[in-house]
């Protein structure tokens, strides 16, 4: 499932020919992806202009004149193709939306499992909606420091690698990145979240590392798939990661002879050194 940083890769790539632009036609090409469409949903867009084009952890927001509100979110096989002049090549049988821009752009919603959504939420709806009024912090928000995942993490009893993928302690992480920020920080997955604050509530060392090794990882990750010419997927080249996928090879840290595992916590595969994150 693409995580924070594709997300925010997909929106770069959209927001010069979706922002400031209006839909002229929208085609639906099935009623439904993971959920059915919204009532008259190509009758509340068509016409309208995109605003601007943000994202929440890992939905995609387009801000309407209308002030509704497009929600996107790419599933485990979602993505999106922006063609110009009739130029979009692609393979069609799983191209299920497509938004006909007066930019000139025709920006196509290819999901082959259907497991994205779209849903065009009214500010009320917005403001009640449970997962958006749920989400943490953004990871890459000035907002967000060492006393944030203190905060955030502080009383938990769940290992610290259970408390990074809640989307409610910090946004957009995922699997593959808490694993890499967890050993970029030299902290086990294991680890007690409470362990990174004080009684107080003040954030203790390992929370200053953490905070930074989120931001470093997850910065570099949405500069690496934003630099890709084609069309941005997930970062699932091994040889970028330092830990994930890679079971039964050296620790990667400068002079640690570590050899990475892997454990299953909650259902999900965990990469970590045993040697340098304590």
């Amino acid at each position: 499932m693409p995580e924070l940083p594709e997300v925010e890769a997909v929106r770069r790539m959209l927001r010069p020919v979706m922002e400031g632009a209006r839909f002229e036609r929208v085609e639906l090409r099935r009623p439904d992806l993971r959920a059915p469409f919204p009532r008259r949903f190509a009758e509340r867009l068509q016409g309208r202009t995109v605003l601007a084009m943000d994202r929440r952890a890992k939905y995609l927001l387009a801000e309407l004149s209308s002030g509704d509100t497009l929600v996107m979110h790419l599933g485990m096989s979602g993505s999106f193709r922006v063609g110009f002049g009739g130029d979009d090549p692609g393979d069609g049988a799983h191209d299920h939306v497509v938004f006909c821009m007066s930019s000139g752009a025709t920006v196509t919603f290819n999901d082959p499992r259907r497991f994205g959504s779209m849903q065009l939420l009214s500010p009320s709806q917005r403001s009640r909606h449970r997962t958006l009024a749920a989400l943490g912090p953004e990871p890459l928000s000035g907002d967000f420091d060492a006393a944030v995942l203190a905060a955030r993490c502080r009383g938990r009893k769940t290992s610290l690698k259970a408390a990074l993928s809640d989307q409610c302690v910090v946004s957009g992480l995922g699997n593959i990145y808490v694993c890499e920020v967890l050993h970029r920080a030299g902290l086990s997955p294991r680890r007690r979240a409470a362990s990174m604050a004080t009684r107080t509530g003040a954030p203790r060392e390992a929370a200053h590392r953490l905070a930074v090794a989120i931001k470093k990882v997850i910065a570099g990750a949405v500069a690496r798939v934003t630099r890709r010419r084609d069309e941005p997927g997930m970062d699932y080249d091994g040889d970028r990661f330092r830990v994930y996928g890679r079971e039964g090879r050296r620790c990667l840290r400068s002079r640690c002879p570590g050899i990475v595992r892997r454990i299953v916590q909650g259902g999900r595969s965990t990469f970590y050194c045993p040697v340098c994150q304590r």
